[in-house]
């Protein structure tokens, strides 16, 4: 009996195992995390490539986006070098939110997305982008190219959300900021760099 390929005999490790996507920087994969449905932060086990429960949110906030990451990338200098007052990069894959008009309810799945844009967000001193994409073959965002066509309340509510899901009431401390927004063309650079950065840490597939 012959297998497709490729065939993977045993589940591939979300981060190191899938590809990076169809034809990266534009099309890509994003391997979901955390559904807007989830009042918990999960995070992908670095060791095991399951889902781990990190916290409780600590706030009611509810993520606006599917949120996750792109396969095969590592936040590092040259991620690092693209933020002027980023310190280093966060050592985590490259986060993605994806817009789809459907409900999509499930974490631990697989969605081709087209990229469109980021935020810069700076956490702590670290260079923590989100990258923006929408659901490839959805029926009501495939016509958008770039982050300018999106309403503008949609990036107004990542923008809050990322900026307040750690920030308890009566708490003045703000580690995190996101100084304005990038289209598409930078954050494709973002996505270039960060596979970079991946093969130079874990070496080339």
């Amino acid at each position: 009996m012959s297998f497709p390929k490729p065939f993977y005999r045993w589940r591939p490790h979300p981060w190191h195992g899938l590809e990076v996507g169809p034809n990266p920087p534009r099309l890509i994969h994003a391997f979901i995390e955390i559904s807007p449905f989830d009042l918990v932060k999960y995070e992908v086990d670095k060791v095991t490539g399951y889902l781990r429960v990190d916290r409780p949110q600590r706030t009611s906030s509810q993520p606006p986006a599917l949120y996750g990451f792109i396969p095969r990338t590592f936040c590092g200098a040259r991620v690092a070098s693209m933020m002027p007052r980023a310190k280093r990069g966060d050592g985590d894959p490259l986060d993605i939110c994806v817009l789809s008009e459907r409900p999509i309810t499930k974490s631990e799945v697989i969605v081709n997305v087209r990229v469109i844009g980021g935020l810069p967000m700076l956490d702590d001193g670290e260079a923590d982008d989100k990258i923006i994409g929408v659901l490839a073959t959805d029926n009501i965002w495939s016509h958008v190219e770039d982050l300018d066509e999106l309403p503008r309340a949609l990036v107004q509510r990542l923008i809050h959300y990322f900026t307040t899901y750690k920030v308890m009431p009566g708490e003045t401390t703000q580690q995190i900021s996101i100084d304005g927004m990038y289209g598409r063309t930078q954050a494709e650079k973002v996505i270039e760099a960060a596979i970079a950065d991946y093969n130079e840490e874990y070496g080339g597939q």
